[in-house]
């Protein structure tokens, strides 16, 4: 008699390497679930990310609490300022 054991292991950066509470900047503009444009070059934070980060949904401080969901060509991680 044999015994197998199967593993599944999850990462815990995703594929696309951005996760819930990543800052990001949007590259291009995009419209908010409430239809509002959002610029590209505006910050806001990763707040869900869909599957393995197919996509992205995005708080903007402005419009107050203006979400957008982002594909990973849309956004791009903020780099911390050097120390």
């Amino acid at each position: 008699m044999t015994f197998q054991f199967a593993y599944q292991f999850t990462p815990d950066v995703l594929q696309s390497g951005l996760r819930d509470l990543d800052a990001v900047v949007l590259t291009v503009p995009l419209k908010s679930d409430d239809g509002d444009l959002i610029a590209a070059g505006t910050k806001g934070t990763i707040v869900s990310v869909h599957g393995d980060g197919e996509s992205y949904v995005v708080e903007f401080a402005e419009p107050l609490g203006a979400l957008v969901t982002a594909e990973p060509h849309e956004v791009r991680a903020v780099k911390a300022p050097d120390a």
